[in-house]
């Protein structure tokens, strides 16, 4: 059974690179989806967004590329290459490419 799909096993990765920016666009490629957890690359061309919603589970990103404002509960966060952050479940958030943006989502369901 395959529980990680989309990306090569067996293989040294930068996961920067399974994901490319496009231009005017927020990207996309699903890695794991089910019950439990939620695995999620993202690339955003720069000054695109993803609106103001709530996860049902902790949703914690890792930006890999570029930077970032992530707004939680009305809170804004600045977020850069190599950090973390976590977004509790249940509390409106929000995310802001200031620049090219590539992040790893991983949410956590109950």
């Amino acid at each position: 059974m395959e529980y990680i799909k989309n990306i090569e096993p067996e293989q040294v990765l930068r996961l920067a690179e399974q994901i490319s920016v496009e231009t005017g666009k927020v990207v996309h490629k699903t890695l794991v989806q089910n019950k439990a957890v939620s695995l999620t690359l993202f690339a955003f061309d720069k000054k695109q967004e993803i609106s103001t919603h709530a996860s049902q589970g902790d949703a914690m990103v890792t930006v890999l590329e570029g930077v970032g404002i992530f707004t939680i509960a009305g809170e804004a966060y600045t977020v850069r290459a190599g950090e973390t952050i976590l977004m509790p479940a249940k509390k409106p958030h929000m995310v802001f490419a200031t620049e090219s943006m590539k992040m790893l989502l991983t949410v956590i369901f109950s």
